[in-house]
């Protein structure tokens, strides 16, 4: 039975790291959902409380900047308090439409906030332009949180 718990814990973690990526997976948590559950098959012996509470914290992080991401590139552009609500708004709503819409959303929304402002079709552009950057910066910081999840764990196994 531990065998296939430790398969299954492979799989949520290697299938996390694709879903830090893609955003149709929840990455960040299933990466943590394996660890987590190769340290309750070990029965904690290598990984203790101090580094679960280390790699969720980090875990933690990664699923803000996942969400704020988009926001804050926005916001770097200058964009009005309409386009940032946009944005957020945005980003929710593209939740419910596959990649697409997580792709999109967060720029669309953006995008339809900035006209509502009244500025220019360029200028609210250049505001979804930056709302989508700061998404891409989002994916870096989520994925390079995602490997530094990975390599405490891995360091906790060896070492702990």
């Amino acid at each position: 039975m531990d065998i296939a718990l430790y398969v299954l814990a492979a799989l949520l973690i290697v299938g996390g790291l694709v879903g830090a990526v893609l955003p149709v997976l929840p990455g960040i948590p299933m990466i943590f959902g394996g660890i987590w559950l190769v340290a309750a098959v070990d029965g904690y012996r290598h990984l203790g409380l101090w580094w679960l509470l280390i790699i969720g914290a980090l875990g933690t992080l990664g699923v803000i900047v996942d969400f704020v991401a988009g926001t804050l590139g926005a916001k770097r552009v200058g964009a009005s308090q309409r386009a940032l609500w946009g944005a957020a708004v945005g980003t929710l709503l593209g939740m419910f439409f596959g990649i697409p819409g997580l792709l999109f959303g967060p720029f669309l929304g953006a995008l339809a906030g900035e006209l509502a402002s009244g500025t220019s079709v360029l200028r609210s552009a250049h505001v979804g332009i930056g709302t989508w950057l700061g998404l891409l910066c989002g994916t870096l910081v989520k994925l390079v949180l995602s490997f530094v999840m990975i390599g405490l764990f891995g360091a906790a196994m060896l070492f702990g």
